[in-house]
């Protein structure tokens, strides 16, 4: 059996019946097990089982995991009035998962989307008993990582040294509908621009107190930040000389293991550091990984 400390990456849908009854949009249909969002069913009967979790836990040897709720959860297309609403009650309802569970650490959902909201939503939860903060990474097109609107949220968060998990969300390229190659290749990918952003905005030296982590070992960001190193070294247009260069960027990053290649791990492992390769389950996802 394994022994692992921390499992970075797991998720888990936090279901109250009474306060999902009063949510626009949103339905928990008890009999079936199943959470409609804007008309989408999400029936994964583990995601709503917080014992399931812990029965796994236990199974392989894990001690604590930092909890998230999955993309379906994410609900991108709410205005901000719903946005506001929806993130507070999951953030609410994870936190007290937490309370109730002191081997789940509660992972706050912070939506990108809407920066006009985040001022707000990080003041209501400055004494709160969360461990790091969850943000879909891509999701829509104006969700750009390295965009000054999310200044206040980087200086917040370095303050707190928090953990920051960099998750993909929807996909937006329509060529990949097919084959379930927005989970294959978009999810990868979006979490490659999302980095790639930070690091060209040189917003990981700005920001040293931030524990980004990536999932999916980084997605394919660590096969291309060579690339990206070779654009500074010709100095190609568009490319900040004055930040810090991306190899050296790339180390300040953590990832999970969550590779599905045995040489892709061993990739990540160069680009980010030995010590920077966390363990992440995904769980209760079939994409993920076990010990």
């Amino acid at each position: 059996m394994a022994n692992i400390d921390l499992d970075v990456h797991a998720h888990l849908a936090p279901i109250n019946p009474a306060r999902l009854a009063g949510l626009p949009g949103a339905r928990w249909l008890a009999q079936e097990g199943v959470l409609e969002l804007d008309g989408h069913r999400i029936g994964l009967a583990a995601l709503f089982r917080p014992e399931r979790l812990l029965a796994w836990m236990d199974e392989h040897g894990i001690g604590r995991a930092l909890v998230s709720i999955p993309p379906p959860l994410y609900r991108q297309e709410l205005d901000a009035p719903r946005a506001l609403e929806w993130a507070g009650y999951v953030n609410d309802e994870l936190l007290a998962l937490g309370a109730a569970h002191d081997r789940f650490g509660p992972m706050l959902h912070l939506p990108l989307e809407h920066p006009g909201l985040l001022d707000e939503l990080c003041a209501r939860h400055e004494n709160a008993a969360f461990e790091g903060v969850a943000l879909a990474a891509g999701g829509r097109p104006d969700i750009l990582y390295s965009s000054s609107v999310y200044e206040p949220l980087w200086r917040w968060l370095d303050r707190r040294r928090a953990f920051v998990f960099l998750h993909p969300g929807a996909c937006g390229d329509g060529r990949l509908s097919s084959f379930y190659l927005e989970n294959l290749v978009g999810n990868p990918y979006e979490t490659a621009v999302a980095a790639t952003h930070l690091v060209m905005a040189g917003v990981p030296a700005r920001f040293p107190g931030i524990q980004f982590c990536l999932a999916h070992a980084g997605g394919v960001f660590a096969s291309l930040v060579g690339r990206l190193e070779r654009g500074f070294d010709t100095d190609r247009p568009g490319v900040d000389q004055e930040v810090e260069r991306p190899l050296q960027a790339a180390r300040r990053f953590q990832v999970d293991c969550i590779a599905h290649h045995p040489s892709m791990l061993r990739l990540a492992r160069d680009v980010f550091g030995e010590h920077s390769v966390r363990f992440g389950s995904d769980w209760p996802f079939p994409m993920g990984t076990t010990p």
